[in-house]
């Protein structure tokens, strides 16, 4: 099995392709970029929202902040589509409200590009690839027994995460990650590397999804957060 994890990143996107024993970095402006420089993968998994609302909350995210405690605002709630279709962020909180949710942020509303580019993306060249939405914070509790992390931009955050990853077989100081370690920053690159852990236990069969089973808003993509 080889997969692939990404993160947004400045400028583009930040990728890791691991096969269980080897790692190695990509990078794409573009996801498409960002595929041909990874290779051949059998899964996908990107640290955005898949699967948009029509309306209200999604259970994906609800579940995944419930699950993470005292952490839960790493994980923003995702605004429905129409919100996410404005032009502006004082479009996007009235048709969020208007629709059952809540005001949308300025940290949710400037991933509005990313968010509709991986929208448009698994419906179009990423169609009939195996593609899931992952959190890292998510993974990184799961790989290991902390009851709670530092920050992830810390030095002790980034550490124990670094340290959480070589214990899966991600040590990613061991090699040259290429493009992606020049261009993306330390916390992307961290993040993408557990995306891939999550990859690989969906590829192994041994990962979970919130919610069990994954909801199915009108776009029909089964929308779950996987570790």
């Amino acid at each position: 099995m080889r997969v692939l994890g990404v993160d947004g990143c400045r400028g583009g996107w930040a990728g890791i392709v691991w096969d269980g024993t080897s790692v190695a970095g990509a990078y794409g402006v573009d996801l498409d970029r960002l595929l041909d420089d990874s290779g051949p993968v059998d899964v996908v998994a990107i640290d955005m929202p898949i699967g948009l609302a029509d309306s209200g909350t999604r259970q994906a995210d609800l579940q995944a902040r419930a699950a993470l405690g005292a952490a839960a605002s790493s994980i923003f709630v995702t605004p429905v589509r129409a919100a996410l279709e404005a032009p502006t962020q004082a479009l996007a909180t009235a048709a969020n409200r208007g629709l059952g949710g809540q005001g949308v942020s300025a940290q949710a509303y400037a991933l509005r590009p990313k968010i509709l580019e991986v929208d448009a993306w698994v419906r179009g060249p990423g169609a009939g690839r195996r593609v899931v939405e992952v959190h890292p914070e998510l993974s990184f509790r799961a790989m290991g027994d902390e009851p709670a992390l530092a920050p992830k931009r810390s030095w002790r955050g980034a550490a124990q995460r670094r340290a959480l990853l070589r214990g899966q077989g991600l040590d990613l100081e061991s090699v040259d990650l290429g493009p992606v370690a020049r261009a993306a920053a330390a916390d992307d690159v961290a993040d993408a590397a557990a995306a891939a852990w999550t990859a690989m236990r969906l590829a192994l069969g041994a990962a979970v999804s919130r919610p069990d089973p994954p909801e199915r808003f009108s776009d029909g993509w089964p929308c779950a957060i996987w570790t």
